[in-house]
């Protein structure tokens, strides 16, 4: 029944083309000199001809038409169960596009008095644009997403110039590398109310904490556990989701974690949370921005002055002659001059001087009591 419902639309199409066709050959036999005196049945008998043979061709051809077309929605199907959903909307609004501007430029031929071949050749630009608008779009899904992405974050602050500046700074989401979910203080400072704005996992950086889980090395499998134990704590106590990102096609290729995380944070416009001191350099080349754990906890340390004086346990020899190392409840490292001979004991001592590297802080300092040290860099 289908079949004889595909052929008879064919055969009606051909129909179609070839009276369109006939009035075409009508107007160019319009120039002949003796075409006047039989107009009448010359163009009765060319539409007659031209009609039946167009019809007759799609006819006959209407079911190996059929079967490639069978053949085509077979494929179709196959494919469209391999596209992401992404993809499939995208795709879906360029057909759409496409449509419209096929409309637009039908219309060019509307006033041609040629009405049976402006309906064929509209379903033929039809078809040609829904094709191409349906392509590029589902070509160009992923940058079409993050732009609609960076108009929803525009959006959302508002139109008031305040608004929107405290927006742009508050509405970029924030995407976790590995380090930091397993370092594990970042579910403390999401506790504090401190980072604002969506907080995204890729499902990549999820991908990595199982490798390192499932590592035959003891440390970096107790790593990966730690990891995904936080990563559960974060999930369960923030509602954070994992960030499927198999639809950003241009991720796919990129092996590397740490790139991928820098490309995620370009398309979303996003900030990379991490610890990595490497990644944090990478990133700054790239341009993208990144909250760094650790230069957050060396910013919060005490702030140590000299002159002031504290108590403290010297634990081993330094590296120059008579000095001593002892160390603060933060991991802060202090020198202390002269207090090799103090090592093992409790004793005060005053700052003389501080030293802020990339590392962190370095704390000279000498016993209380003692003449004034000298520290050595």
């Amino acid at each position: 029944m289908l079949k004889r419902f595909y052929r008879a639309i064919l055969t009606l199409l051909g129909l179609l083309c070839g009276a369109g066709f006939s009035f075409i050959i009508v107007k160019l036999l319009e120039h002949i000199p003796l075409f006047d005196r039989y107009s009448s049945p010359v163009s009765i008998g060319v539409f007659i001809v031209s009609t039946i043979s167009f019809g007759l061709i799609f006819y006959f051809i209407a079911p190996s038409m059929q079967r490639s077309l069978e053949g085509l929605t077979h494929e179709l199907d196959k494919s469209l169960q391999r596209v992401p959903m992404q993809e499939f909307v995208w795709g879906t609004i360029g057909l759409l596009l496409g449509l419209i501007f096929a409309f637009l430029i039908s219309q060019l031929w509307t006033g041609l008095n040629v009405p049976f071949l402006g309906v064929a050749l509209s379903i033929l630009v039809y078809i040609l644009l829904g094709y191409i608008g349906m392509h590029i779009a589902t070509k160009k899904a992923s940058e079409l997403a993050a732009g609609v992405r960076g108009l929803a974050f525009m959006r959302s602050a508002g139109t008031d110039k305040k608004a929107s500046k405290k927006a742009a700074k508050d509405i970029s989401p924030k995407i976790l590398d590995t380090s930091v979910i397993i370092d594990g203080r970042i579910a403390d400072i999401m506790k504090t109310g401190f980072i604002e704005g969506q907080i995204v996992i890729p499902e990549f950086v999820l991908v990595e904490l199982r490798h390192i889980a499932d590592s035959s090395d003891a440390l970096k499998r107790n790593r990966g556990r730690r990891g995904l134990d936080i990563l559960n704590k974060i999930q369960n106590e923030y509602g954070v989701e994992i960030y499927n990102s198999t639809g950003e096609k241009s991720l796919d290729e990129i092996p590397e974690v740490d790139v991928k995380l820098l490309k995620l944070a370009q398309i979303m416009n996003g900030k990379v949370v991490t610890n990595d001191f490497n990644l944090n350099k990478v990133a700054g080349i790239k341009g993208v921005d990144v909250l760094n754990i650790n230069e957050l906890a060396n910013t919060l340390k005490p702030v140590v002055l000299p002159g002031e004086e504290m108590i403290l346990s010297l634990v081993k020899e330094g590296k120059e002659n008579n000095q001593a190392v002892a160390y603060l409840d933060d991991g802060t490292m202090i020198v202390v001059e002269d207090g090799k001979r103090f090592i093992g004991q409790t004793i005060k001592v005053v700052v003389t001087s501080v030293l802020q590297t990339s590392a962190g802080r370095m704390i000279f300092a000498k016993p209380a009591g003692s003449g004034r040290g000298h520290h050595h860099g």
